[in-house]
């Protein structure tokens, strides 16, 4: 979207310093910031505005500053706090793309998928709105969300967010600035339940999203799963569902599983039906490709054109993503994040494949109430499963806890006839396994 530093500056109550100029979107990072993008100097592990010369050189037009920090190489818009402006830009932004969206702003969270819902959401609605637009990657927070408005085209026709959380009011924050009016809950599970008190604490903050939905909106919701149907008590809301029964509003059955893993689905949606494949691996895979539908039915797509747009989805980096090792070695790299639920639904994606032996390399559960009980539910699982677990710097499966160089000693020598899944919340960072194995 275009933005200037003038348009910023009124926007965030700030003061421009240096000729006002016009930028399309914006970033936060100096590393990615494509040519003509503004740049916010953000906090955190590193200060932005230690890299505003490098925002300058890499092409930005101007910067969103604190007070007092600006350069000389660059037209800068100094505020008072620079998280706050960016979510009013992001408000603003919004805003501005009312009138094109015509209520296609959806809305996505969940215990598991959301990332992949989003990714089968865009096949779908690209089928009819070109310029429908969501984050490049998992950009689901106060900082993903104002980004991802921001970087949308200034004629985009469906706009897709994906909200996640760490606490109750999150969600609602996010949905403050992005006003979505549909909103797909996928799965409401043991995911940061150490953060707000258990699994209805978990219902709580998923029910947010719904519960900021107009009347005129939808609540597309999994009714499979018990706890994310608890989110639509007394919404506003219309309320649609997709799931395996009869009764749901979409219905998703497999036909058929490929040796990767991916279904040939049939959905069904009142009278008409459709069946296509789903690229992404994983039975769960079809539940996250029946929302999108159920999503396309909502913005006016007709359900056989939905089914046939899935197959352009294209999968995130380290999630449910096959990559090849040496020697032929097949991973499963879905290794971006992980709750007992996605590590469950990743078990038994992996349990279906053709080979001859089966690995699960699984770092530590992060912010699980539970956390000893549900890391050994995994472990009797992947038993019951005839699947080998190597725990990953942790002892909380009741396995020795290996180093990334053991597992790669282990597993090094390995073919093309076994299968490895490789999977850990973000604090164990079991990418490392994948690097090391495909090095």
């Amino acid at each position: 979207m275009l933005i200037t530093a003038s348009e910023v500056a009124l926007v965030a109550h700030g003061t421009l310093v240096g000729l006002d100029c016009e930028a399309s979107g914006i970033a936060f990072d100096s590393r990615t910031l494509r040519l003509g993008q503004a740049f916010v100097a953000l906090g955190g592990d590193a200060d932005g505005h230690d890299f505003l010369q490098a925002a300058a050189t890499a092409g930005a037009p101007f910067a969103i500053v604190q007070r007092g920090r600006s350069i000389s190489a660059l037209t800068c818009v100094e505020v008072d706090d620079c998280d706050a402006a960016l979510t009013s830009l992001g408000r603003h932004c919004r805003d501005r793309l009312s009138g094109s969206l015509k209520g296609r702003a959806i809305g996505i969270t969940g215990s598991v998928g959301k990332t992949s819902t989003k990714d089968l959401v865009l096949a779908v609605l690209r089928s009819k709105y070109t310029n429908a637009h969501a984050p490049e990657k998992s950009l689901n927070n106060d900082i993903g969300v104002p980004v991802t408005i921001i970087n949308a085209p200034d004629s985009c026709e469906a706009l897709v967010l994906e909200m996640g959380m760490r606490g109750l009011g999150e969600i609602a924050r996010l949905c403050d600035v992005g006003h979505p009016q549909i909103g797909v809950i996928t799965e409401v599970g043991d995911a940061h339940s150490e953060r707000v008190g258990g699994i209805e604490g978990v219902v709580r903050a998923k029910a947010e999203l719904v519960q900021s939905l107009p009347s005129s909106g939808v609540a597309i919701v999994n009714s499979d799963s018990v706890n994310a149907m608890k989110t639509v008590h007394a919404i506003a809301a219309r309320v649609m569902t997709f799931g395996s029964s009869e009764t749901a509003s979409v219905k998703w059955e497999i036909v058929s599983t490929d040796d990767r893993g991916c279904c040939t689905v049939r959905f069904t949606s009142g009278e008409e039906s459709a069946v296509g494949v789903v690229p992404l691996p994983g039975i769960h895979m079809a539940s996250n490709a029946a929302s999108a539908v159920a999503v396309g039915i909502t913005c006016g797509i007709e359900i056989t054109h939905c089914v046939e747009a899935l197959s352009n989805a294209q999968s995130a980096s380290q999630r449910m993503q096959w990559v090849i090792g040496r020697h032929g070695l097949r991973i499963l790299d879905d290794s971006y994040n992980a709750n007992p639920m996605s590590v469950a639904a990743a078990l038994r994606t992996v349990a279906e494949t053709s080979a001859k032996k089966r690995f699960a390399v699984l770092g530590v559960m992060a912010e699980v109430l539970h956390s000893d009980v549900a890391h050994q539910e995994i472990a009797t699982l992947c038993r019951q499963l005839g699947i080998e677990l190597l725990a990953v710097e942790t002892d909380l499966y009741g396995t020795a806890a290996l180093s990334v160089a053991d597992i790669a000693n282990i597993l090094g020598e390995l073919d093309s006839s076994s299968v490895v899944l490789v999977k850990g919340s973000r604090v164990a960072a079991t990418e490392r396994v994948v690097q090391e194995l495909t090095a």
